[in-house]
Order: C-alpha cells, then sequence, then structure tokens
C-alpha cells in the first residue's frame, strides 16, 4: 500500500510539474518569458537610427529591460517594447518604433502580438506616436509609402 501512495505522490507532482501547476513548473515560466524577451532584444538592438550611424542599443533607444514578454496562451506571446527616443522633441520617434514593428514582423520566429510606445515622460507628443505606431491601419499606410519604406529597410537591414 506504501508503495501505490508513493507511485500516486510522484505521478501527481510528476503532473503538476509538467502542467506548470507546481512551484517548479512556475519557477520555469519567467525563464522562459525572460528568454524569449532577450530574443526580441537581440533583433531591436542591431536597427539603425534614422539620422545616426549608431544602433539603438548604443544610443540606448533600446535596452533589455524595454522588452517584456507575457504568454497569451500555448503558443501566443504579447511583446511589449518601452524606447526611449534620445531627445524629448524627437522628430524621429514615429519612424524608430516603425522600425521596430517592421523588424520584429519580419524576423520573430514565434507568434505574437506587438505592443510598442514610447517610456512615459520621455517624449512631449508620446500619446499621438503611442497610437500611430500600434495603429495597423497607419502601419500599412506608411509602409507603401516608397521613400518611407526604404528608409525602414535600412535601418532594419542586419549588419555583417
Amino acid at each position: 500500500m506504501e508503495r501505490v501512495s508513493g507511485l500516486l505522490s510522484w505521478t501527481l507532482s510528476r503532473f503538476l510539474w509538467l502542467s506548470g501547476l507546481s512551484e517548479r513548473g512556475a519557477a520555469r515560466q519567467p525563464r522562459i518569458m525572460e528568454e524569449k524577451a532577450l530574443e526580441v532584444y537581440d533583433l531591436i538592438r542591431t536597427i539603425r537610427d534614422p539620422e545616426k550611424p549608431n544602433t539603438l542599443e548604443e544610443l540606448e533607444v533600446v535596452t533589455e529591460s524595454c522588452v517584456e514578454v507575457q504568454e497569451i496562451n500555448e503558443d501566443d506571446y504579447l511583446v511589449i517594447i518601452r524606447f526611449t527616443p534620445t531627445v524629448p522633441h524627437c522628430s524621429l520617434a514615429t519612424l524608430i518604433g516603425l522600425c521596430l514593428r517592421v523588424k520584429l514582423q519580419q524576423c520573430l520566429p514565434f507568434k505574437h502580438k506587438l505592443e510598442i510606445y514610447i517610456s512615459e515622460g520621455t517624449h512631449s507628443t508620446e500619446e499621438d506616436i503611442n497610437k500611430q505606431i500600434n495603429d495597423k491601419e497607419r502601419v500599412a499606410a506608411a509602409m507603401e509609402n516608397p521613400s518611407l519604406r526604404e528608409i525602414v529597410e535600412q535601418c532594419v537591414l542586419e549588419p555583417d
């Protein structure tokens, strides 16, 4: 009887661990989200600034801490990026947000929903820009402009 009880206990604990309901399974979840956030950061850190020869990482427009990944369900994730323009009146903040969106749409290897924001209090028109870069129709219209598309493609081009 003791042997059956031990086997049942082991089976139940294994089931809870595999389903993510035990502490060990729950502890595994944040690690997976951290790994996905680093994967996102590795993609966006090399994006070039539209005006300067530097990357967004070099200018500290994006940092590891600006990327958050949350699980929506088993195969879908919510990716939230909060970037910081170099100056509060940066005229290219919308373009930088567009570059972030395009790069991740092209390269992110897992299913995702994407939200991109300017870090709170870091830009004079952050609310308006946040609306623009998270509006699918505006993004699609912007990418139909050949000169704007060329700028975005140059910014997101992987370095050699």
